[in-house]
């Protein structure tokens, strides 16, 4: 019976981490893709504190989670470690791990600045 319960509990854990899918695209600022519609126009800087990732073409906001790990990845970006309140010189890439949350949202479990 015990070996049973660690069965379910250990196949549990790993259909949940199973569910989690990766997310590779353009991280912008969602305040101003909400306003102007356009992923180029929308680059986010040291202020950015919402934020979506453009994958293929479709957005997707992060959640609070997400926002919060985004700050400090773009903020934590070796192109600006010397000046933090710089612009980003380039677009910024990121890999968003986590699950969707209906159509447009994206419950992460991690991102990755590139």
């Amino acid at each position: 019976m015990r070996t049973m319960i660690t069965l379910c509990a250990l196949a549990a854990v790993f259909s949940a981490l199973a569910l989690a899918e990766s997310f590779n695209g353009r991280l912008v600022d969602s305040s101003c893709y909400d306003t102007q519609k356009k992923v180029a126009a929308c680059d986010p800087t040291s202020s950015t504190t919402m934020f979506a990732i453009d994958v293929a073409g479709h957005v997707y906001k992060l959640d609070d989670t997400g926002n919060a790990k985004a700050v400090a990845a773009v903020k934590d970006r070796a192109d600006r470690s010397t000046n933090p309140n710089a612009p980003a010189k380039a677009e910024v890439m990121a890999k968003v791990t986590g699950t969707k949350d209906g159509d447009n949202t994206i419950k992460v479990e991690s991102i990755e600045v590139q």
